[in-house]
């Protein structure tokens, strides 16, 4: 199971303090698996559980969104969320190949957890990749990787400890800049050479004193630039060449007063782009022309008016990318061709979005990629990569629409491999509430476009309700922070409400729709951040609890309607941030547990409601943002998981308390924002998708797990704040002769390319373990881990696109029985 900054420079900006960047400064802002048949397991991905009695594994199908999910909801095979985003699509991590014709992506291929801010061919067909990132298709892999020509991920496992930012590769030598200390199983300070098959570092060890943001292998000479100021055993500001045997510094000496970001060679001209106002004795701004043997800048002087971020040659020009408004004498925002003889911008001028830099550039033929932050370029829509004419500058019908920037691209035969901070790339508009498939994991036609955040969803009947901070318009009418809308269609019903401020909390109860925010009015009527309205008019009804405070949860159970917020009093009482209420006359009831802090989140099961949020106290115990607590007395059992911060969501299902939130340790277990907590020990059990930022919804419908929040990653797969858990096991009938049956195990197909369905059979119900290993004897998959399964016959689905070939061994263990057998995967 996958488990899911640079340092100060004194190379200066000019005139300026010595910089602390991260790992790319930050420019100006920018304004399933399912418990059905037929499913396809992603093998690494698989997450234990023990508390819930099955094994889970992350849905790589369900598509991701753009920004925060705030609400999620599972009604029969539609999943709605609500949130902050504007758009949904597929989960791509950092990294996509694209079809040079279509822009779209292919069916399969290994994912990036985390960023790539360095991408070059292998020039077989394959691609190098370097960033942040932790793994690549479900293998580890610490910031740097290789896909091979198929798109599956190699062997090649060089483990930078940090930041790789760009790459270059000469012969069998992979050359890697960035701010990591050690690679390839050497202590390499933010350069190395790299054998491109094994991975290891080779003896080449210019040790550079700080950031190397650009490369470039030229014959005998391997060109570095950045921030450094020593390299190769010599003082160098910010650019070397370095010798490709030796890796010391040859007499080649530019001497740049600011960072060098890109660097190009063209025949005996190298040229580079930057921050820096002097170089190669020269005032220079940003972007100048060096010779290759006397380091002297040559009279090209296109004048950067800001940042060259990007560089590249073709034939008698130059593409630059950048945050620049004005270069080569001429206004060009962020892009430019530049005439390689006299610096002077051409006419080609395709002009991005304002504040839309452009961060990367590759030719192929007569198309120039860009990737940036841009939203539109050339006179289009385009975010963030397109594709422009070289002879024009107007974009191509090319658009992959990426969510995020893009820093890196490539191009190989019929693929551009763009990476960069996305999530994903493709996919469709869908302003802060969508639905989607629970099946195929792509979104329906249901868009009901609320104008700002939805915060809170229930469904019932033909209704699905939305509370938010929308005060303009949702499902294609006037709806003021609450409305209802069709399930069918996504239009808002003729149900109005009308609040005046934010509806943060839903519970649906019979005829009752509960609402809980910070709103004052609400249904025609003057009702303070929580009211009861008619479900079928709208209006409040008389029920009145009057709190002093926001209530951000509720949830209804019989007679009761509890409530947690940052209120004092409600229901005419004292009541310190959470209360029971008579569903009848809105009272509250002599139920006080007494948070300390704010309530967030509430479940009910049985007579245990479990709270969670900022409290430390509560029950009249000490209990550090989670809680169960006695539905009669209001007292905390003895339930305490300990939480180290807030706990935002819970759901619970069974003997499991699914928890969610901003914490990263709970009972006492390292749990990085969502654990699943036995519901009678509160005990943390084995499963861990382990969140890379807050967990702000949870819901379970039948085996199936969804959270929402504002994560980049969950489950060792990246999957942007959305992801759906689910159970992996499909029982299979044993037929009707009720014989036992011997234990067994095997695969068909096999060989396979992909994909295989592994089924073996029990003779006695039992615990069972079921795992890949390659002929080294290191694990490739853990399936089942423990699990109890009946007699008689299971399946379970292996796809792992990613693999390499080579045979495998499937293992099976029932008790002390064991059964293994070989695999041969044959792309």
């Amino acid at each position: 199971m996958l488990k899911t900054v640079l340092r100060s420079s004194l190379c200066h900006r000019p005139g300026g303090d010595p910089a602390v960047l991260p790992p790319y400064r930050r420019l100006a802002p920018l304004s399933r698996i399912r418990a059905v048949a037929g499913f396809v397991l992603a093998a690494t991905s698989v997450l234990m559980s023990s508390g819930a009695g099955f094994a889970q594994t992350i849905d790589e199908n369900l598509w991701v969104t753009n920004g925060q999910v705030n609400a999620v909801v599972r009604d029969g095979g539609t999943i709605y969320i609500g949130g902050n985003f504007t758009r949904v699509g597929p989960a791509t991590g950092g990294g996509a190949p694209l079809d040079a014709a279509s822009g779209a992506l292919p069916p399969s291929f290994p994912k990036v957890t985390g960023y790539v801010y360095a991408l070059i061919p292998d020039g077989a067909g394959g691609w190098y990749l370097g960033g942040t990132f932790t793994a690549v298709g479900g293998f580890p892999r610490s910031n740097l990787a290789h896909l091979a020509s198929d798109l599956s991920v190699s062997a090649w496992n060089p483990s930078a400890n940090s930041f790789v930012g760009t790459l270059a590769l000469s012969g069998s030598t992979v050359y890697a800049g960035g701010s990591f200390t050690s690679i390839g199983g050497q202590a390499r300070n933010r350069i190395a050479a790299l054998d491109a098959t094994t991975g290891s570092a080779t003896a080449w060890d210019p040790n550079a004193s700080s950031t190397v943001r650009a490369l470039a292998a030229s014959g005998s000479t391997v060109y570095a630039g950045g921030e450094f100021t020593t390299i190769g055993a010599q003082a160098r500001v910010c650019i070397a060449a370095l010798d490709a045997t030796t890796g010391s510094a040859t007499a080649w000496n530019p001497n740049a007063n600011g960072f060098i970001r890109a660097l190009a060679v063209s025949g005996s001209t190298v040229h580079a782009g930057g921050d820096f106002t002097t170089i190669g004795g020269q005032a220079r701004n940003r972007i100048a022309a060096l010779d290759a043997t006397s380091a002297a800048a040559t009279a090209w002087d296109p004048n950067a008016n800001s940042s060259v971020w990007a560089l590249a040659v073709s034939g008698s020009t130059v593409y630059a990318g950048g945050e620049f408004t004005a270069i080569g004498v001429q206004a060009r925002n962020y892009i430019a061709a530049l005439d390689a003889t006299t610096g002077a911008a051409t006419a080609w001028n395709p002009s991005a979005s304002p504040g839309g830099a452009v961060l990367a550039v590759a030719i192929s033929g007569s198309t120039v990629y860009a990737g940036g932050q841009f939203t539109s370029i050339g006179g289009q829509a385009r975010n963030r990569v397109a594709a422009l004419d070289a002879t024009t500058g107007v974009p191509t019908a090319w658009d992959p629409n990426a969510n995020g920037r893009v820093f890196a691209l490539a191009v190989s035969g019929s693929t551009i491999y763009a990476g960069g901070e996305f999530a994903s790339v493709g996919g469709q508009t869908r302003n802060r509430i969508a639905a989607l498939d629970a099946t195929t994991g792509v979104p329906t036609a249901w868009d009901p476009n609320a104008s700002a955040t939805v915060s809170a969803l229930a469904v019932s009947g033909s209704n699905v309700y939305a509370g938010g901070s929308f005060n303009v318009s949702i499902g294609g009418q006037a709806r003021n922070f609450i409305a209802a809308l069709d399930i069918t269609t996504g239009a808002a019903t003729g149900w109005n409400p009308n609040a005046n401020g934010s509806v943060l909390a839903l519970a649906v109860s019979g005829t009752s729709v509960y609402a809980g925010g910070s709103f004052t009015t609400i249904g025609g009527q003057t009702r303070n951040r929580i009211a009861a309205l008619d479900a079928t008019t709208g209006a409040a009804t008389t029920w009145d609890p009057n709190t002093n405070g926001s209530v951000f949860a509720l949830a209804v159970s019989g007679s009761s309607v509890y409530a947690g917020g940052g209120f004092t009093t409600i229901g005419g009482q004292a009541r310190n941030r959470i209360a029971a209420l008579d569903a009848a006359t809105g009272a509250a009831t002599t139920w006080d547990p007494n948070a300390s802090s704010t309530v967030r989140a509430l479940a009910v099961s049985g007579s245990t409601i479990y709270a969670g949020g900022g409290f430390t106290t509560i029950g009249g115990q000490t209990r550090n943002y989670i809680a169960a607590l006695d539905a009669t007395t209001g007292t905390a059992t003895a339930w305490n998981p300990n939480a180290n911060f807030d706990v935002r969501a819970l759901a619970v299902s069974g003997s499991t308390v699914y928890a969610g939130g901003l914490f990263t340790t709970i009972d006492g277990q390292a749990r990085n924002r969502i654990a699943a907590l036995d519901a009678t020990t509160a005990s943390a059990t084995a499963w861990d998708p382990n969140a890379s930022g807050t967990v702000f919804a949870l819901a379970v419908s039948g085996s199936s797990v969804y959270a929402g929040g504002i994560f980049a990653s969950i489950g060792g797969f990246p999957q942007a704040n959305i992801a759906a858990f689910g159970s992996p096991t499909v029982d299979v009938p044993t037929g009707s002769s009720g014989r036992p049956v011997p234990m067994r195990l095997e695969n068909l197909p096999n060989p396979f390319r992909a994909s295989t369905r592994i089924t073996f059979a029990l003779r006695t119900e039992a615990r069972v373990t079921l795992e890949v290993f390659d002929l080294a004897g290191r694990a490739v998959a853990t399936l089942l881990q423990n699990e109890r399964s009946t007699a008689g016959f299971h399946l379970v689905e292996f796809r792992h696109p990613g693999l390499p070939n080579g045979l495998y061994l499937s293992r099976l263990q029932a008790g002390r029985d064991i059964l293994t057998r070989k695999m041969l995967v044959l792309h």
